[in-house]
Order: structure tokens, then C-alpha cells, then sequence
């Protein structure tokens, strides 16, 4: 089965200082744990994709009613305190496994080399709705 997991960053806290207050060395310790995170599933014939998205303040909102222009909006947007910085898609024999892959990641290291705890969404891809729809 197929899932994605969605990695989500926070607006700073005390435990989850913002991503632009890092130190270099804190960043690339952090796309260290990344890149071999993706290798060691690579290797086991786990990983579908994985990609990093750009920060926020990137990012548009397109709305459509379906005649006309779009209407599109472009962030930053200073209510959002939660955002998906990036995402894998993962071939997992069991859910089990999906939610232990989560677990790894969600463990990354931050600030210091603390484990993060940043949330992981875990949703299986369906290739289509379920039956009793």
C-alpha cells in the first residue's frame, strides 16, 4: 500500500523555534538526516518520491467558481501558524510500517540536534474511493 506522509513546520514556539533562526550547521545536520533517511528507504524498495517545498511566503491560493479569472492570492498569509514543508510517498506492506517511517522522520534534528517531534500526517493514496461510496 501506498501512503504519503506529510511533514508539517510550525510557527515558532519555544519547542519548534523557526527554521530561519537555525545555524548553518543546524541545516545541513537536518537535510543530512534527510537525504539519508531517503537512501535508507530507497534501499529498501520503500520510497515512491520525496520532496521539499518552498517556504510559505511562496505560496498561492488559486480560487476558481468555474467562469471568469481565477482569483489568486499570494502569501505570506499571517494566519497560517502550520504549513507542509515537504512530503514522501512511500510502498508499505502494512500501515504499521508507514506510521514507524513517520515516527523516524518526525524525530529529525533541530536546533542543537534535539529531535524535532514535528507532526507527520500519514494518509494512505487510494486509487480510488472506497467501496461504499
Amino acid at each position: 500500500m501506498k501512503y504519503m506522509l506529510l511533514m508539517q513546520f510550525s510557527a515558532a514556539t519555544a519547542d519548534f523555534p523557526a527554521i530561519d533562526t537555525w545555524t548553518p550547521q543546524e541545516i545541513q545536520a537536518h537535510i543530512a538526516f534527510m537525504r539519508d533517511t531517503n537512501a535508507e528507504l530507497s534501499a529498501a524498495g520503500e520510497l515512491v518520491d520525496a520532496q521539499g517545498l518552498a517556504m510559505p511566503d511562496t505560496a498561492k491560493i488559486v480560487r476558481s467558481h468555474g467562469g471568469g479569472a481565477p482569483v489568486v492570492t499570494e502569501g505570506p498569509f499571517p494566519e497560517t501558524k502550520e504549513w507542509v514543508a515537504g512530503w514522501w510517498i512511500v510502498d508499505c506492506e502494512t500501515p504499521e510500517r508507514a506510521v514507524e517511517i513517520a515516527a523516524a522522520v518526525s524525530a529529525a534534528p533541530g536546533p542543537g540536534g534535539a529531535a524535532l517531534d514535528m507532526p507527520i500526517e500519514v494518509r494512505q493514496v487510494m486509487s480510488a474511493p472506497p467501496g461504499e461510496l
